[in-house]
Protein backbone atom coordinates (compact mmCIF):
# COMPACT_ATOMS: atom_id res chain seq x y z
CA UNK A 1 0.00 0.00 0.00
CA UNK A 2 1.37 3.40 -0.93
CA UNK A 3 1.47 5.58 2.16
CA UNK A 4 -1.32 8.20 2.29
CA UNK A 5 0.46 9.70 5.30
CA UNK A 6 3.82 11.47 5.24
CA UNK A 7 6.72 10.99 7.62
CA UNK A 8 5.79 14.40 9.04
CA UNK A 9 2.34 12.98 9.84
CA UNK A 10 4.06 10.03 11.49
CA UNK A 11 6.24 12.31 13.60
CA UNK A 12 3.14 14.22 14.68
CA UNK A 13 1.23 11.06 15.64
CA UNK A 14 4.12 9.36 17.43
CA UNK A 15 4.94 12.54 19.37
CA UNK A 16 1.24 12.86 20.21
CA UNK A 17 1.13 9.28 21.50
CA UNK A 18 4.28 9.80 23.58
CA UNK A 19 2.98 13.06 25.04
CA UNK A 20 -0.38 11.43 25.85
CA UNK A 21 1.30 8.63 27.82
CA UNK A 22 3.74 10.98 29.55
CA UNK A 23 0.98 13.35 30.66
CA UNK A 24 -1.27 10.53 31.82
CA UNK A 25 1.42 8.73 33.79
CA UNK A 26 2.80 11.90 35.37
CA UNK A 27 -0.36 13.96 35.89
CA UNK A 28 -3.27 11.54 35.47
CA UNK A 29 -4.92 13.55 32.72
CA UNK A 30 -5.89 12.84 29.12
CA UNK A 31 -4.60 15.52 26.78
CA UNK A 32 -6.76 17.16 24.12
CA UNK A 33 -5.88 17.02 20.43
CA UNK A 34 -3.42 19.86 19.71
CA UNK A 35 -4.76 23.06 18.17
CA UNK A 36 -2.25 22.73 15.31
CA UNK A 37 -3.44 19.25 14.28
CA UNK A 38 -3.43 18.97 10.46
CA UNK A 39 -6.98 18.74 9.13
CA UNK A 40 -6.57 15.29 7.56
CA UNK A 41 -5.49 13.84 10.93
CA UNK A 42 -8.88 14.85 12.34
CA UNK A 43 -10.65 12.44 9.99
CA UNK A 44 -11.90 9.14 11.37
CA UNK A 45 -9.49 6.24 11.08
CA UNK A 46 -8.54 2.98 12.73
CA UNK A 47 -5.26 3.12 14.62
CA UNK A 48 -3.15 1.02 16.99
CA UNK A 49 -0.43 2.20 19.33
CA UNK A 50 2.27 -0.32 20.20
CA UNK A 51 4.78 0.14 23.00
CA UNK A 52 8.01 -1.86 22.84
CA UNK A 53 10.59 -2.11 25.61
CA UNK A 54 14.15 -1.80 24.31
CA UNK A 55 16.06 -3.09 27.38
CA UNK A 56 17.33 -5.61 28.22
CA UNK A 57 15.93 -6.97 24.95
CA UNK A 58 13.25 -5.65 22.61
CA UNK A 59 9.84 -6.99 23.58
CA UNK A 60 6.19 -6.00 23.43
CA UNK A 61 5.07 -3.86 26.37
CA UNK A 62 1.52 -2.99 25.31
CA UNK A 63 -0.68 -2.69 22.23
CA UNK A 64 -4.22 -1.28 22.05
CA UNK A 65 -6.21 0.37 19.29
CA UNK A 66 -9.30 1.00 17.23
CA UNK A 67 -9.77 -1.52 14.39
CA UNK A 68 -12.42 0.54 12.63
CA UNK A 69 -12.71 4.24 11.69
CA UNK A 70 -15.11 5.21 14.49
CA UNK A 71 -13.20 8.19 15.92
CA UNK A 72 -10.98 11.04 14.70
CA UNK A 73 -7.45 9.74 14.19
CA UNK A 74 -5.80 12.06 16.73
CA UNK A 75 -8.37 11.31 19.44
CA UNK A 76 -8.10 7.56 18.82
CA UNK A 77 -4.29 7.82 18.95
CA UNK A 78 -4.38 9.58 22.32
CA UNK A 79 -6.74 7.04 23.88
CA UNK A 80 -4.95 4.05 22.35
CA UNK A 81 -1.58 5.27 23.64
CA UNK A 82 -2.89 5.67 27.19
CA UNK A 83 -4.60 2.27 27.12
CA UNK A 84 -1.50 0.58 25.69
CA UNK A 85 0.47 1.89 28.68
CA UNK A 86 -2.13 1.28 31.37
CA UNK A 87 -4.86 -1.07 30.17
CA UNK A 88 -3.39 -3.94 28.17
CA UNK A 89 -4.44 -6.96 30.28
CA UNK A 90 -1.37 -8.93 29.19
CA UNK A 91 1.05 -6.59 30.94
CA UNK A 92 1.59 -4.61 34.11
CA UNK A 93 1.05 -0.88 33.87
CA UNK A 94 4.02 0.97 32.36
CA UNK A 95 5.87 3.12 34.90
CA UNK A 96 6.85 6.70 34.00
CA UNK A 97 10.60 6.20 34.40
CA UNK A 98 10.45 3.01 32.33
CA UNK A 99 8.50 4.79 29.61
CA UNK A 100 10.95 7.66 29.39
CA UNK A 101 14.09 5.55 29.43
CA UNK A 102 13.41 2.33 27.54
CA UNK A 103 10.06 2.29 25.71
CA UNK A 104 9.67 3.17 22.03
CA UNK A 105 6.35 4.15 20.48
CA UNK A 106 4.90 2.72 17.26
CA UNK A 107 1.72 4.06 15.61
CA UNK A 108 -0.11 2.01 12.94
CA UNK A 109 -2.77 3.86 10.93
CA UNK A 110 -5.22 1.35 9.50
CA UNK A 111 -7.25 1.12 6.33
CA UNK A 112 -10.89 0.05 6.70
CA UNK A 113 -11.01 -3.77 7.09
CA UNK A 114 -12.47 -5.71 4.16
CA UNK A 115 -13.86 -9.24 4.35
CA UNK A 116 -11.99 -11.88 2.34
CA UNK A 117 -13.87 -12.86 -0.80
CA UNK A 118 -12.84 -16.54 -1.26
CA UNK A 119 -15.83 -18.79 -1.94
CA UNK A 120 -14.30 -21.62 0.07
CA UNK A 121 -12.56 -20.97 3.41
CA UNK A 122 -9.60 -23.14 2.40
CA UNK A 123 -8.80 -20.52 -0.26
CA UNK A 124 -8.58 -17.65 2.23
CA UNK A 125 -4.83 -17.95 2.73
CA UNK A 126 -4.28 -17.12 -0.95
CA UNK A 127 -5.78 -13.64 -0.43
CA UNK A 128 -3.28 -12.67 2.24
CA UNK A 129 0.07 -11.04 1.53
CA UNK A 130 2.49 -11.34 4.42
CA UNK A 131 3.95 -7.97 5.43
CA UNK A 132 1.15 -6.03 3.78
CA UNK A 133 -2.02 -7.36 5.37
CA UNK A 134 -3.24 -7.48 8.93
CA UNK A 135 -6.08 -9.80 9.96
CA UNK A 136 -9.26 -9.73 11.98
CA UNK A 137 -10.91 -13.08 12.73
CA UNK A 138 -14.29 -13.20 14.40
CA UNK A 139 -17.14 -15.50 15.29
CA UNK A 140 -19.96 -14.44 17.56
CA UNK A 141 -18.60 -12.26 20.35
CA UNK A 142 -15.03 -13.48 19.86
CA UNK A 143 -12.62 -11.42 17.80
CA UNK A 144 -8.87 -11.40 17.32
CA UNK A 145 -6.70 -8.88 15.47
CA UNK A 146 -3.08 -9.10 14.40
CA UNK A 147 -1.28 -6.16 12.80
CA UNK A 148 0.59 -6.57 9.47
CA UNK A 149 4.00 -6.39 11.14
CA UNK A 150 3.32 -9.40 13.37
CA UNK A 151 3.57 -12.16 10.74
CA UNK A 152 7.02 -11.14 9.42
CA UNK A 153 8.32 -10.74 12.98
CA UNK A 154 7.35 -14.34 13.73
CA UNK A 155 8.20 -15.67 10.24
CA UNK A 156 4.66 -16.97 9.69
CA UNK A 157 3.20 -17.90 6.32
CA UNK A 158 -0.42 -17.01 5.51
CA UNK A 159 -1.93 -20.16 7.05
CA UNK A 160 0.10 -19.75 10.24
CA UNK A 161 -1.04 -16.13 10.37
CA UNK A 162 -4.67 -17.25 10.16
CA UNK A 163 -4.15 -19.92 12.82
CA UNK A 164 -2.59 -17.47 15.25
CA UNK A 165 -5.30 -14.90 14.65
CA UNK A 166 -7.89 -17.56 15.49
CA UNK A 167 -6.03 -18.32 18.71
CA UNK A 168 -5.92 -14.58 19.50
CA UNK A 169 -9.71 -14.58 19.18
CA UNK A 170 -10.01 -17.53 21.58
CA UNK A 171 -11.16 -19.78 18.74
CA UNK A 172 -9.85 -23.19 17.67
CA UNK A 173 -6.76 -22.91 15.43
CA UNK A 174 -8.67 -24.22 12.41
CA UNK A 175 -11.65 -21.87 12.86
CA UNK A 176 -10.64 -19.95 9.73
CA UNK A 177 -11.67 -23.02 7.71
CA UNK A 178 -15.27 -22.63 8.93
CA UNK A 179 -17.67 -20.52 6.85
CA UNK A 180 -19.22 -19.26 10.08
CA UNK A 181 -15.95 -17.49 10.89
CA UNK A 182 -15.58 -14.00 9.44
CA UNK A 183 -12.08 -13.12 8.23
CA UNK A 184 -11.13 -9.57 7.27
CA UNK A 185 -7.88 -8.04 6.16
CA UNK A 186 -6.54 -4.50 6.33
CA UNK A 187 -3.34 -2.62 5.65
CA UNK A 188 -1.45 -0.11 7.79
CA UNK A 189 1.01 2.72 7.52
CA UNK A 190 3.41 2.21 10.43
CA UNK A 191 5.61 4.82 12.07
CA UNK A 192 8.10 4.03 14.83
CA UNK A 193 10.76 5.61 17.00
CA UNK A 194 14.30 4.33 16.68
CA UNK A 195 14.88 5.02 20.37
CA UNK A 196 12.80 6.55 23.19
CA UNK A 197 11.78 10.06 22.10
CA UNK A 198 14.07 9.63 19.09
CA UNK A 199 13.76 10.06 15.34
CA UNK A 200 10.56 8.70 13.76
CA UNK A 201 10.71 6.60 10.61
CA UNK A 202 8.28 4.86 8.29
CA UNK A 203 8.45 1.15 9.03
CA UNK A 204 8.77 -0.90 5.86
CA UNK A 205 7.25 -4.40 5.50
Amino acid sequence: MSAPFSVDDGRFLVKLARTAVDEYLSKGREIDPPADTPKHLLEKSGVFVTLNSTKPTRQLRGCIGYPFPTDPLVAATIRSAIEAATGDPRFDRVELAEFKERVVVEVSVLTTPQELTAREPVERAKEIKIGRDGLIVGRGARRGLLLPQVAPEWHWDAEEFLVNCCLKAGLPPDAWLDKATRVEKFQAVIFEEGEPNGEVRLKEP
